[in-house]
């Protein structure tokens, strides 16, 4: 009924009045099944299942197409635990085995039956009439200890850096020379290297079979080779030499041949040797020294840094310091007086008379015993020239402590004789204290 808001009841369908499709063309071929939707749940741990064959179906006389049914969801299977290396090798098995016992019998080896897989090694016996194999060590094998240790010392290195070592010349090239030094390669000396100076003529300096004692400067190649010079070796040695001249206080002469604006140049030992104008007798005309033979002593000697400074002026003192020795009794002149004693002049070279030299007794001033100006004798108890420094004692010369306040003049009148009992004196506490 029209207005009341309510529709009308749906009535159920008949089904004898469901529509028909329309009729197909006779002779047409019949349409295909469509296949009824799928449903498929795949989770990520259980693996792909092949699809089944299609089964077919009886919807209709004329069509025979294989209808697929739904597939089967596969069982879901729980992770397997990953097996470690020991569950997965039997590893606890194999342990303390050694190789033999690994292979098996040697006929097991040569062409045997192969080991079944489940087989264990450790289960394998030795067969019957035959003694278990033991683990063989060390000391079952040849090993020749003297053959070793020779291989070694043949291969070992010859040479090191700086080392000294004794060779012979075998060969030589425009631009050095081989020397045998007792390594699987000869040494090679280069030209430049084969001594102080200039050498023209390399056969005539090395002929071969000479012996020569050479200074490795580098350690061997990749092809055994050491590298060797005869010149650095005659340097080191030079620079002993000096530095034991100068620890001597030796004066040394040597001759001029060259000069520049601080001074002039000389040779000592194959070595330059400088020598500053203020250090020269004749430093205002330096240049008209060329040629000249000058003695001198030594300022400064360093090797690390290639240093020798000369000095002629220093030469007169070193030459006085070569007629002064100990126990010797010398006369000087006071020059000066310090809070430690007096320097005494010696006739170019001064010396100290330190205040615990000068008397045996209480000495409150200095001045009680000398004044500046005055002579006095006093023996050297020490000298050390490469320090420029004398050690004077009056002390020596007394008889009882003291003496020298009170009666200076006879002790200074009694010095010569005074003087040998003081040199027995002397010797006796060097013997004590070598």
């Amino acid at each position: 009924m029209a207005g009341t808001g309510n529709p009308a009841p749906r009535q159920p369908r008949n089904p004898a009045q469901r529509p028909t499709p329309p009729a197909r063309p006779a002779g047409s071929a019949p349409a295909p099944l469509r296949k009824p939707p799928q449903v498929l749940m795949i989770k990520k741990e259980d693996e792909a299942a092949p699809d089944p064959p299609l089964a077919p179906t009886a919807s209709g006389p004329a069509s025979a197409t294989p209808v697929a049914p739904a597939p089967v969801a596969a069982p879901v299977r729980p992770p397997s635990p990953a097996a470690d290396d020991d569950d997965r090798f039997d590893l606890a098995g194999i342990e303390g085995l050694t190789m033999a016992d690994l292979l098996g019998p040697a006929t097991d080896r040569r062409g045997g039956s192969a080991r079944s897989a489940g087989r264990a090694p450790a289960a394998t016996e030795a067969a019957p009439g035959e003694s278990s194999r033991q683990a063989r060590t060390v000391d079952d094998f040849d090993f020749d200890e003297e053959a070793f240790l020779a291989a070694l010392d043949e291969n070992a290195p010859v040479g090191t850096t700086g080392e000294v070592v004794q060779g012979v010349v075998i060969g030589m090239e425009s631009d050095g020379v081989y020397v045998d030094i007792g390594g699987k390669a000869p040494g090679f000396m280069p030209k430049s290297e084969c001594g102080l100076g200039v050498i023209t003529n390399l056969k005539e300096r090395f002929p071969k079979g000479l012996p020569i004692e050479v200074l490795v400067t580098r350690e061997q190649n990749a092809d055994g080779m050491v590298t060797i010079s005869a010149r650095a070796l005659a340097l080191r040695q030079s620079w002993e030499k000096v530095r034991q001249l100068e620890k001597e206080g030796k004066v040394v002469q040597v001759k001029v041949n060259g000069f520049n604006r601080g001074g002039v140049t000389c040779d000592l030992e194959g070595l330059r040797g400088f020598i500053p104008r203020s250090q020269l007798n004749e430093g205002e005309n330096h240049e008209a020294l060329i040629g000249q033979t000058l003695g001198v002593a030594f300022l400064e000697v360093n090797a690390e840094t290639r240093k020798l400074v000369l000095s002629e002026k220093r030469a007169a003192t070193a030459a006085r310091f070569a007629t002064l020795e100990v126990g010797q009794l010398v006369e000087g002149q006071v020059v000066s007086i310090k809070p430690y004693g007096f320097f005494v002049d010696l006739g170019g070279v001064s010396g100290l008379l330190h205040q615990s030299s000068i008397t045996g007794g209480a000495l409150r001033d200095l001045r009680e015993a000398f004044q500046q100006g005055e002579h006095l004798k006093a023996l050297i108890t020490a000298v050390d020239p490469a320090r420029g420094r004398i050690a004077l004692n009056t002390a020596l010369l007394e008889g009882p402590p003291g003496e020298l306040l009170i009666a200076k003049d006879t002790v200074m009148a009694e010095a010569e004789d005074r003087a040998h009992r003081a040199r027995s004196l002397l010797r006796q506490q060097e013997q004590d204290a070598g």
